[in-house]
């Protein structure tokens, strides 16, 4: 690790009092079970879920769908933060995959609600095919929960008197990607860098719109900061993170790294909480939480967001639906661990 990067995670490390209670708690797969107002608004989130081996990803999707029916909870909205579709997606947007993996998955019977999907890394990728242009054709047909209006969109969540305006963003960033041994295109591919650019030009422009909700949210496949093997990332910190601080974004939803993460920096806004534990295989962590947190965990598993006027609350559950970490937040910024 360079000088400037180790200088930066020195810089960055959470300095947040948390009790010994709710660190012990945190690290022990315990957390106190929020208080939810009856009139807050509810969505699930889950990254990293399309596996091509479902196991895992029939564990979680069951497990979410067995607590949203004990919780009697009615979701208004999932989100699908990235990759999506491992490997091939044979036929496209005529795949068996999108039956098997996803409508009957997710069933409509348990989540009756619009799901905004995101594109990941291994969305980014040929085989033979783009899987992009198959998930953005798949939303056109207009038959499905599956929603992608575009590569990068905005919209308000609930629909009926909004209380967050999500801004949905592609987090593939350009870099130079060589061709196979024997010549051949390579599969994997991203956004060009006349995207990266337009891109960044729309966030600053829906930062700036005057807001009618209480909180704004940031969504994306990679994390901005993570202690999974991915690591802070270099082209997000510099382009997206300044913006973040400067117009005040409340939460930052990820994936990516497979596992699931609570960090918060001081005099930063912005809560990075990444959900990326929903089938792919799991990744060791390498910062220690102790160092940077307060929550990291390798753990199969999805996400909850509640919300009224007054708070923001998100949990992290297992694949069995098992509490394992908690905060609140208020439109104001004030950030409390419940455990």
């Amino acid at each position: 690790m360079d000088t400037q990067n180790l200088n930066r995670r020195r810089f960055l490390r959470q300095s947040f009092a948390f009790s010994a209670a709710a660190l012990w708690a945190s690290r022990n797969g315990l957390a106190a079970t929020p208080k939810i107002d009856h009139d807050a608004a509810e969505l699930l989130m889950l990254g990293d879920w399309g596996y091509l081996d479902p196991a895992a990803q029939k564990v979680v999707a069951k497990g979410m769908a067995d607590y949203t029916l004990k919780e009697k909870l009615k979701p208004q909205a999932l989100l699908m933060l990235g990759d999506n579709w491992y490997e091939a997606l044979e036929g496209g947007v005529d795949s068996d995959r999108w039956r098997t993996g996803f409508e009957e998955m997710y069933p409509r019977s348990v989540f009756d609600c619009t799901a905004y999907a995101l594109l990941g890394n291994h969305d980014y990728q040929y085989f033979p095919e783009s899987k992009v242009d198959a998930e953005l054709a798949y939303a056109k047909k207009g038959h499905s929960r599956w929603t992608m209006p575009a590569k990068w969109y905005s919209f308000e969540f609930p629909k009926k008197n909004p209380l967050i305006t999500f801004i949905a963003l592609d987090s593939n960033m350009p870099h130079p990607i060589a061709p196979n041994k024997d010549g051949s295109r390579n599969r994997n591919f991203t956004l060009t860098e006349a995207e990266r650019v337009e891109q960044l030009s729309w966030l600053e422009n829906e930062l700036k719109k005057k807001r009618t909700t209480p909180f704004t949210i940031v969504i994306a496949h990679h994390p901005v900061y993570s202690d999974g093997p991915h690591g802070d990332h270099a082209m997000l910190i510099r382009d997206w993170d300044p913006l973040f601080k400067q117009y005040g974004v409340h939460a930052y939803f990820a994936g990516h790294d497979h596992d699931l993460q609570h960090l918060e920096f001081e005099g930063h806004p912005t809560t990075h909480f990444l959900s990326g534990g929903g089938g792919a295989d799991l990744y060791d962590l390498k910062v220690n939480q102790s160092d940077r947190g307060p929550y990291a965990q390798k753990v199969h598993g999805f996400s909850r967001l509640s919300v009224t006027k007054k708070k923001l609350t998100l949990q992290h559950l297992d694949g069995d639906g098992r509490l394992l970490h908690a905060i609140e937040k208020t439109p104001e910024g004030k950030m409390t661990v419940l455990g």
